[in-house]
């Protein structure tokens, strides 16, 4: 009976690859690098994209249709660990019951999280992105306004970062 116990247990079904999806084929048929990752479940196709290739890519993909960012935001994955700048883009159009949509990923650094603004694409990411700079740190290069838009402008840190540790006090200053 120990012997049994010892054998190794066959794998019951090999994971299926996750296929590219629609937009990613385009965008390798077109040359612009990028990493396709498996998509959420509601079928949207996620896209993982470097830093330096984010501008390209963003006004590729608007040539390509995605002419509305509906959602520009931040995400922490921990300490010590990468930060994502994430973008939902949606083809907007006439008769469109079911527009397509795509999500953008930017993994960067914690230590120094840059990244070129979209907001010469899209002018939604104006305070979409000025909100994931001012809670996550999260630099923005060509931002016609960067600056804090919820924290008060002498806020130290990023308090949306999960290793952040809030004040036990804050003067305000001028507040009558």
């Amino acid at each position: 009976m120990a012997e049994e116990e010892s054998k190794p247990v066959p794998a019951a079904k090999e994971e299926a690859l996750v296929q590219a999806g629609k937009i990613s084929q385009w965008l390798t048929e077109n040359g612009f690098d990028h990493e396709f990752l498996a998509p959420d479940k509601n079928g949207v196709e996620i896209i993982k994209v470097a830093a330096d290739f984010l501008l390209p890519t963003a006004t590729a993909l608007y040539a390509y249709g995605f002419n509305y960012l509906q959602f520009q935001g931040g995400v922490d994955l921990g300490p010590g660990q990468e930060l994502v700048s994430v973008y939902h883009l949606i083809k907007v159009g006439d008769n469109s019951d079911r527009p397509e949509e795509v999500r953008v990923k930017v993994f960067l650094p914690r230590e120094n999280p840059v990244v070129p603004s979209v907001y010469w694409i899209w002018k939604t990411a104006d305070w979409q992105e000025r909100e994931s700079y001012d809670m996550f740190g999260i630099i923005y290069e060509g931002h016609p306004n960067l600056k804090r838009i919820l924290m008060p402008e002498d806020w130290v840190g990023w308090p949306l970062r999960k290793d952040y540790i809030s004040p036990d006090f804050y003067e305000l200053q001028d507040a009558y």
